[in-house]
């Protein structure tokens, strides 16, 4: 059907649509779809061959115009342009060092090679959901995957809240199934054993705190005795320990690190990774290897805060381990004195037999040596926190001294943390039998 002609004579009302013809031989198309932040109007333009491509395009600028989804005039910047811009100054100035270098490996290693060309507005959630299959085909796993495809979600939905694009494209496309690993916590029988058998250890108490506090990892590492109250028995968690990564301070980060390159693959009987697959070579312009720098710089143990307002939190402390914190204390003391000069002063809860803070790599050893001992079935350090999270929900905690107690910011957490054990199932069938069949 032919487009209706205005009465000559008469013009447009203000803010209208137009298409006409040009004198260059194609069809140009305007729209308003608001106004610029120097207060003058932001009047789109299109230009097309034919006449229905340019009012279809002229409609769809409507469309995201009549919905609210207009994104900001001006050239599109590219993914790569943008996943820069984000991660050094929006993501990287306000998370944790650990999180940024994740973020830059899934952005600098995967995310910019793989769909970096593509303008902002114009990536499809296909371009990505090609890219995790190629990551899979080359031999990582869904979960790596994973974690770009999240990464790559993070860094667009900021974008969609500036306006540079209208939908998140990563929101859209379908992430790798990842195969949810099935947590068990400890039965009352498994945590009495541990508990004995970390009695006789060395900082036994640290598995003590992870059991009936269900602290993080670095949240206990990171503990100070400052922030343990032993008269009014609270415990307070306001930073923690991790592990950062070394960084290079040399010229030449590559030839830096030579004698550590790995130039030919494993063979075929390898036995130096048992637990994991072979790595393979590495590329002839890698600048890993950091750690035997002679300038390095940024890496080691460092206490730094925790990662979220619900993480600092102050914790009551049970009778019983805070008996066993006071005795601990009294043999670090000891240690302390025959340590003499050697001893480095960090007020650590939990330290070496010189004061340092104890790493968290030999505290995960140490955990596996106590599982051996005590004769329980192998577990993550992990699991103990979800243990701490089913305790309470035995218990009948209230859900919110739960999530004061965990440090969690979000009560959908419990469904994670907090199991059915066995003792709860048959004490829910027996009230429900003592209910329904009860002698009247």
């Amino acid at each position: 059907m032919a487009r209706k002609k205005r009465p000559e004579g008469t013009r447009a009302p203000n803010g209208a649509s137009s298409i006409y013809l040009g004198n260059d031989g194609y069809w140009h198309g305007r729209v308003t779809m608001g106004v610029r932040d120097d207060g003058k109007p932001d009047r789109r333009h299109v230009k097309r061959k034919d006449e229905k491509d340019v009012i279809a395009a002229v409609r769809e600028y409507e469309r995201q115009r009549d919905s609210g989804k207009v994104r900001k005039p001006g050239k599109g910047w590219t993914v790569e342009k943008w996943l820069v811009h984000w991660l050094d100054n929006i993501a990287t100035p306000s998370i944790t060092p650990n999180a940024a270098s994740a973020y830059h490996y899934a952005v600098h290693k995967w995310l910019i090679p793989g769909v970096g060309a593509h303008r902002l507005h114009r990536l499809q959630p296909e371009h990505l959901e090609k890219l995790y299959v190629k990551m899979q085909a080359q031999g990582r796993s869904a979960g790596y995957a994973h974690q770009v495809h999240r990464t790559a979600r993070t860094a667009l939905n900021v974008a969609v809240k500036r306006g540079h694009i209208t939908v998140n494209p990563a929101s859209l496309a379908k992430a790798p199934h990842v195969e949810e690993q099935e947590v068990e916590p400890f039965t009352f029988e498994e945590a009495q054993q541990i508990l004995k058998c970390a009695a006789t250890r060395r900082n036994g108490a640290r598995f003590a705190v992870a059991l009936a506090l269900g602290l993080r990892k670095g949240e206990a590492l990171g503990l100070k005795w400052a922030r343990i109250d032993f008269d009014g028995g609270v415990l307070r968690t306001p930073r923690q320990i991790q592990r950062h990564k070394w960084k290079h301070g040399c010229d030449d980060p590559n030839a830096c690190g030579a004698r550590r390159h790995k130039v030919k693959p494993c063979k075929p009987t390898c036995k130096a990774h048992k637990r994991k697959p072979c790595p393979p070579p590495c590329p002839p312009d890698c600048t890993a290897h950091a750690v035997i720098c002679p300038h390095r710089h940024g890496g080691g143990l460092r206490e730094v805060p925790v990662k979220s307002r619900a993480g600092r939190r102050a914790v009551g402390i049970p009778g019983p381990l805070l008996d066993l914190l006071r005795e601990h204390k009294e043999v670090q003391d000891a240690e302390r004195d025959r340590a003499g000069s050697e001893w480095r002063e960090g007020d650590w809860v939990f330290a070496q037999p010189n004061g340092k803070p104890l790493d968290p790599r030999r505290d995960h050893d140490e955990w596996k040596e106590l599982l051996t001992e005590a004769g329980v079935r192998d577990a993550r350090l992990h699991d103990a926190r979800h243990t701490a999270a089913t305790i309470l929900l035995v218990m009948g905690v209230p859900p919110r001294a739960v999530m004061e107690i965990m440090g969690w910011s979000q009560i959908s957490m419990a469904a994670r943390y907090q199991h059915m054990p066995s003792e709860l199932t048959m004490r829910v069938a027996k009230q429900v039998g003592d209910h329904l069949w009860k002698d009247k």
